[in-house]
């Protein structure tokens, strides 16, 4: 399953990174529970939730039905 998480990551990296933003992979639970760490512009900016949740996790999600959640570490 981490495998198939860092392919989705790798999608939604472009965007970030245009923005001067990034994320990393932390770790992925057995029980569905992805860590990222954000990066650049992304730490710290007011929207980062936002684009944790509606971006990231919406897309890691669609790549891979078994994650049930994405969380920022």
């Amino acid at each position: 399953m981490k495998e198939q998480v860092q392919k989705a990551i790798e999608k939604v990296r472009p965007g970030l990174q245009a923005d001067g933003g990034d994320v990393e992979l932390v770790d992925v639970s057995e029980d569905g529970v992805v860590k990222v760490k954000l990066t650049g512009a992304c730490h710290g900016c007011p929207m980062a939730q936002v684009t944790l949740k509606m971006g990231i996790e919406k897309i890691i999600k669609q790549q891979v039905p078994s994650v049930k959640e994405v969380v920022s570490v």
